[in-house]
């Protein structure tokens, strides 16, 4: 099953090596009210990090050979609902993310979007699992024998697959600023796994990009809070930050019977 690394709850760096988590870092954010609501979870530590990890990894195979590819909406506006979502409408023609057992790799299945991005947390490396590669389909994965993770090489590939209004998920503001300058409109930006930037990068993902979470980052709510074309959801929200973003989160909206939400309830602990 090999290994695997994520950045976990909290941002918490976990490894799982052939099913197993052999390593918990410390997290830098203590409290998430969205893992206290779906999890019971009162504080972030290793422990309860290793908790839900081999959680996750019991419930639908996260990061072993029996992974699930296809699984039900998760939260009201995750990035993966989104997506899942926009593909299933026609508001995008394809989906390049990252996960577990593939690595970067193009999705047209919004089923296998919800599946393969629904229930991980941030990953930064990963081996490849021949059940995730089958079901996906080798041609559709950046590289089957090394699953790296590369946005940029992504969209190259599904760009060269003649889609034409593609989806994107970035985690650094150097590539949301250099997919947006390469393709331009062609692409919706995702920005996900936003804790720790600074207001510059808050800023920069702003200009670039058509959606952002706002995840437990404390700069993402400000700028948010000044420039998103529309927000959903009070405690870790989603923020629109174009008019195409706007779309793609008022579809969800109507989905669930929901208006835009305003201002902030209960954050994570700390913000960073």
């Amino acid at each position: 099953m090999g290994r695997h690394v994520m950045e976990a709850l909290g941002k918490s760096r976990v490894v799982m090596e052939d099913g197993k988590v052999v390593e918990v870092s410390e997290p830098q954010v203590k409290y998430c009210p969205l893992f206290k609501k779906y999890r019971g979870i009162e504080e972030l530590n290793r422990d309860t990090i290793r908790e839900n990890m081999e959680f996750r990894m019991r419930k639908f195979g996260m990061c072993c050979e029996n992974r699930e590819i296809r699984l039900d909406n998760f939260l009201s506006f995750g990035v993966s609902e989104l997506m899942c979502l926009a593909l299933s409408k026609g508001y995008i023609d394809a989906v390049v993310t990252a996960a577990d057992g593939c690595g970067t790799c193009v999705l047209t299945d919004p089923g296998i979007v919800q599946g393969m991005g629904g229930r991980i947390s941030a990953i930064v490396e990963t081996s490849p699992i021949a059940k995730v590669i089958e079901a996906i389909g080798p041609e559709n994965v950046l590289d089957p024998e090394t699953t790296p993770i590369d946005q940029r090489k992504g969209v190259e590939m599904a760009v060269a697959k003649g889609f034409r209004k593609i989806a994107v998920t970035v985690a650094f503001p150097d590539d949301a600023k250099f997919l947006r300058d390469t393709y331009g409109d062609r692409l919706v930006i995702f920005a996900v796994h936003t804790t720790g930037i600074t207001e510059e990068q808050a800023e920069l993902y702003f200009d670039k990009c058509d959606v952002i979470t706002a995840c437990a980052s404390r700069y993402v709510r400000e700028v948010g809070a000044r420039r998103a074309t529309v927000q959903a959801g009070t405690k870790v929200p989603v923020y629109g930050a174009s008019e195409f973003g706007k779309d793609v989160i008022t579809l969800k909206l109507e989905e669930l019977g929901r208006k835009p939400d305003h201002g902030l309830d209960e954050s994570p602990d700390p913000l960073i």
